[in-house]
């Protein structure tokens, strides 16, 4: 097979390669993420929307592709970049290979490319729009429309991967019949509460997190008002991953400074943690080359803990604007000093930047579900009322 795929970045670098998946020609931010499996839930995860993501490990695809393992029901990104295609696909649980996944869904690949090379330029020079095709197009074109793509920075891409309606988690999704109406009101030996959750495009894993811990999750669109979720008086608030620039979703960011002082428990990751800083009047900026694989440490500065992390955002917000806003810094990335978590000094709010339920990644962080649970029965048991 001949190198008939192209990646080129903005600063005029091309990577010829073999082509894999879908006949296709996109744009979007080149980054890379070092995790050594999960290439499915990585591809499926909608905060890679407008992402071209370069995977570190040397080969993917070996264990195929199942129908278990999704965070969402297509692929997300704009493209997958890697170094070797397996050739066999051998695991019991897969149902087709990684080529013929990216064929069915329209995503184009590139393989027998220098990952090392492309991961290098990266990590030194930052984040790049690029250009992958597996078209046959020349390499004046592909830098040329890589150059021409608007960027991640003030764009809202969290309208592209929300719901458009809402429902009650059920691994399956059953929309609402009657508002306020709970499925049910205990599980095992202990009570469920109903929490309302942004889905700013979350991941499936978070919600089978959630609900495990003894959740009712009641998932919204990004779009919906403060005022519409207080009509379904909820026990508490969930904010979830998602993809883009968390500056740009003004009104994520009205509703949940609504919903703060309304004194609801809410719990944010990732882009709910930018947006609960953004709610609260503290910045964000775009980091070089951000935070994505399952092997970022992170340590709890009040318990001295430190947990191994899954990661994957290319934002951060400022630890100066979030304690003069009023919240306190509660974890930090090992790494880079970056703000890693978050709670605000007289409320029940929290948040974190990296993604406890991993999927890919470790479970070292799990515990801040049932810290979630605990948070939100102690404001049952208090007779709250909103």
């Amino acid at each position: 097979m001949a190198f008939n795929a192209v990646l080129a970045l903005e600063d005029g670098s091309i990577f010829r390669g073999r082509a894999f998946g879908a006949v296709a020609t996109l744009t979007g931010e080149a980054v890379f993420n070092t995790s050594m499996t999960g290439y499915q839930e990585i591809l499926t995860d909608p905060s890679y929307f407008g992402q071209i993501v370069t995977m570190t490990f040397p080969e993917i695809g070996n264990y195929g592709v199942n129908a278990s393992d999704v965070e969402s029901d297509t692929p997300k990104c704009a493209g997958l970049v890697i170094r070797k295609l397996s050739p066999v696909v051998s695991n019991w649980r897969a149902t087709e290979s990684l080529d013929a996944y990216l064929a069915r869904h329209g995503l184009p690949g590139i393989a027998e490319v220098d990952t090392r090379a492309i991961t290098k330029k990266l990590r030194l020079h930052g984040v790049m729009k690029a250009c992958l095709s597996t078209e046959g197009i020349s390499s004046e074109e592909a830098v040329c429309r890589s150059r021409e793509w608007e960027g991640v920075a003030g764009r809202d891409f969290v309208r592209e991967v929300s719901c458009r309606q809402a429902s009650i988690f059920t691994d399956t999704g059953t929309p609402f019949t009657v508002p306020g109406t709970r499925l049910a009101q205990t599980r095992g030996d202990r009570p469920v509460y109903r929490i309302a959750a942004y889905d700013f495009g979350a991941k499936t894993s978070i919600f089978k997190n959630l609900k495990k811990a003894g959740f009712e999750v009641n998932i919204f669109p990004a779009t919906t008002p403060a005022a519409k979720i207080r009509e379904h008086n909820p026990d508490g608030i969930f904010l979830s991953n998602g993809p883009g620039d968390p500056a740009a979703l003004t009104y994520a960011h009205e509703a949940v400074r609504e919903l703060i002082d309304a004194g609801y428990p809410i719990f944010g990751i990732c882009l709910g943690h930018q947006i609960i800083s953004h709610a609260i009047g503290a910045e964000t900026y775009k980091l070089k080359f951000g935070h994505r694989g399952g092997n970022q440490p992170v340590k709890n500065i009040e318990s001295g803990h430190v947990s191994i992390t899954a990661q994957n955002h290319g934002f951060a917000v400022t630890a100066e604007s979030a304690e003069k806003a009023g919240a306190i810094v509660t974890e930090l990335n090992l790494n880079d000093n970056t703000v890693a978590g978050l709670r605000l000094r007289d409320k029940k709010v929290f948040s974190v930047q990296y993604h406890p339920e991993a999927g890919p990644g470790p479970n070292d962080a799990g515990y801040l579900f049932e810290e979630f649970y605990q948070m939100v029965a102690a404001s049952k048991a208090a007779g709250k009322t909103l």
